[in-house]
């Protein structure tokens, strides 16, 4: 049986697993199923549109026939798993669902290679996808 949610994300970017790992540990009926971008054919072999250069910038998740990006993305990963309902709750809420989340969330997506070796983590970026650390946020949705 598949995840009721899919969620691709860089796996390269360790903001990125540490919310996979985080959303996960809380998923406990498997609600969620993460395919890493890096891993290229089987990420084509489930979406033969698969664009990487496109996806690099945020997250994409696949869920109810839809596809939700970067902040949104992450939002409904929250509401997959009924243990994260009440953040997702929060991230509801206007101003931040509107306006604040997704400000917040195009920073740290642009800057996550940055943030990673601040905080200390090794960090192998493809020279593609990421320009003097700055990597690609491809939408304001």
């Amino acid at each position: 049986m598949r995840a009721a949610v899919v969620a691709l994300y860089d796996g390269h970017c360790v903001i990125c697993n540490t919310s996979r790992r985080m959303i996960g540990a809380l998923d406990r009926a498997g609600r969620v199923e993460w395919l890493d971008l890096h891993q290229r054919e089987a990420v084509v072999a489930r979406y033969p549109d698969y664009d990487h250069a496109a996806m690099m910038g945020e997250i994409h998740v696949v869920a109810d026939g839809r596809l939700y990006r970067g902040f949104k993305g992450t939002r409904r990963l929250f509401r997959a798993v009924p243990l994260w309902w009440p953040l997702y709750a929060l991230l509801r809420l206007p101003i931040i669902g509107d306006w604040l989340g997704p400000q917040i969330y195009k920073f740290i997506a642009r800057h996550r290679y940055t943030i990673n070796r601040w905080a200390g983590a090794p960090v192998t970026e493809p020279e593609t996808d990421c320009d003097d650390g700055v990597c690609k946020v491809i939408s304001d949705k």
